[in-house]
């Protein structure tokens, strides 16, 4: 604005134009926002020749007569043809990096950054006539462009032919990606494997805990099916070197699917790795989930104390976090204050406050969990107990009167103790805080309409749907001096036994007599115990 001012000061000092012209020049800038040498050739106050001629006086500018000027037809790749026309602009002389431009309007501020932004060199402006420069314009560019629509013109017949396969082949990924997710969602499948290899891409959908054999994707359907995923779950498609993580919801049937995206960079490709949470699925209950009757009184009597931890362990897929939300279905009343935290919020139960961790914005389990800890809570679920900050703040809030249920991976309910002493969190603590350890495994359910022969219903595998085992460690005096003590989880949970705990492989046994499910089946989720 000030250089305005001083240049229609200057305009005045030389008598171009006079103090009442000014006015009319100030109240048509206001109206219109057009540039002041617009402005004054639009009034009649000066011609273009006038102004220019003022211009290069003010600011030591040379004028050109592009008339008598030899343009460069090579330098038209550094300004594009709709720049030129939009700030009446040419290149005429690249001397090293200095792009020296013939302009209309060599103040214009936009004009210059613009051209020093797309051809990243310095800019420097000479003046000329505007009229010269549209004919300069005209000339150049029209030939470069008939230039350009030759060579389309040579390649057009293939490149169309290879754009119309692109398009097909994009076609496909979309409904094939679309059929597998959908596949999955019919089959129950929790997770969906997609897997690279030399010459096609594996198919596999994990069915009750046990990968299952689909029809493979043909290579050459890779990269696009890759990329289908990848844009639905808003990944990087351009990024192919790391690991990436992303969500996406997938609505079929009337159910809203959440489904977790993983990607991970193979010889063969990228590895995806789709994880299928229907978050409209209703939830069972206790009894349905396999508890039996002696040890669902004793949990169920466990997770109505009002204070306390209580822990549920087992390894990836064991049905732990099913179990968390079945306990707080279980207990949730109008008189309780329940909040969650989860990665990621897997079901959505009424009346109860769910928290989705963010890294991204620092909510993590610890710093979540404080923020939680000022919200009055009665019951509070953690998703996961992952680290010695998650599980102090879990044992403070238990100790200061809350409910707090969570899960920890390790193999029986007794090391879910060394696995918190493991953590750095004292002994004393542990004790005073935890009521209960569960242990659990999911088993494949022998097919009811087969008998476990194989049957259309159970695509031919023998069984159908799962159910839990379990091994609950309920902590009394005893346990407690034995936690305190430091003792192995080897002696907690000898003495768990003579209090009347039952081990997995033994609940895992009385499944199998009531023709549940096989020896076969508790072996399998058992052996590494």
């Amino acid at each position: 604005m000030s250089q305005m001012v001083s240049l229609e000061n200057k305009l005045i000092e030389e008598k171009l134009i006079s103090k009442e012209q000014l006015h009319f020049i100030k109240e048509e800038k206001v109206k219109t926002n057009k540039n002041i040498k617009n402005i004054l050739i639009d009034l009649g106050y000066l011609q273009e020749k006038d102004f220019i001629s003022f211009l290069s006086r003010e600011f030591s500018l040379p004028i050109l007569e592009l008339n008598e000027f030899e343009m460069v037809p090579e330098l038209t790749r550094y300004v594009p043809h709709s720049i030129a026309l939009k700030y009446t602009v040419i290149p005429i002389f690249l001397l090293e990096d200095r792009l020296i431009c013939a302009m209309s309007d060599p103040l214009d501020i936009l004009a210059l950054e613009s051209l020093r932004n797309i051809t990243q060199l310095q800019i420097e402006p000479v003046i000329a006539l505007e009229k010269e420069i549209k004919e300069c314009i005209e000339k150049l560019y029209t030939n470069k462009i008939k230039e350009d629509q030759r060579k389309e013109e040579e390649e057009e017949i293939p490149a169309k032919k290879k754009e119309e396969e692109s398009e097909i082949v994009q076609s496909a990924a979309i409904r094939l990606v679309n059929l597998i997710i959908e596949k999955g969602a019919q089959e129950r499948a929790s997770d969906i494997h997609l897997e690279p290899q030399e010459d096609l891409m594996k198919v596999r959908f994990r069915i009750d805990g046990v990968l299952l054999k689909q029809p493979a994707i043909p290579k050459k359907l890779q990269n696009s099916v890759i990329s289908r995923i990848k844009i639905m779950a808003d990944l990087d498609i351009s990024e192919k070197r790391i690991p990436q993580d992303g969500r996406l919801q997938y609505n079929f049937n009337k159910r809203d699917i959440d489904i977790r995206v993983s990607t991970v960079p193979t010889v063969h490709g990228e590895t995806i790795v789709l994880r299928l949470l229907d978050s409209t699925a209703s939830l069972v209950g206790l009894k349905e989930i396999g508890f039996p009757d002696n040890v669902l009184e004793i949990f169920s009597s466990l997770i109505s104390q009002p204070h306390g931890i209580i822990l549920i362990t087992g390894p990836t897929g064991s049905g732990k976090s099913t179990t968390l939300y079945s306990s707080i279905a279980q207990i949730n009343d109008s008189k309780k204050n329940i909040i969650t935290i989860e990665d990621p919020v897997e079901y959505r139960i009424p009346g109860i406050q769910q928290i989705q961790v963010n890294p991204k914005v620092d909510l993590t389990f610890s710093n979540g969990l404080r923020s939680i800890l000022r919200q009055d809570p009665d019951v509070i679920m953690i998703g996961e107990i992952r680290d010695k900050e998650t599980a102090e703040i879990a044992i403070q809030a238990a100790l200061t009167g809350h409910l707090v249920l969570s899960t920890i991976h390790t193999n029986d309910a007794a090391s879910s103790i060394t696995r918190l002493v493991d953590m750095g969190i004292e002994p004393f603590l542990i004790g005073s805080s935890l009521v209960g350890s569960l242990a659990q495994r999911l088993v494949r359910k022998i097919c009811e309409p087969c008998k476990g022969k194989g049957c259309k219903q159970c695509n031919q595998v023998g069984f159908s749907g799962r159910i839990g085992i379990f091994e609950l460690l309920q902590v009394d005096d005893n346990i407690r001096a034995l936690i305190t003590a430091k003792k192995s989880a080897e002696e907690i949970s000898e003495q768990g036994i003579k209090n009347g705990m039952r081990r997995l492989i033994e609940d895992g046994q009385d499944k199998v007599k009531n023709k549940i499910t096989t020896q076969e089946e508790i072996l399998r989720v058992t052996m590494n115990i």
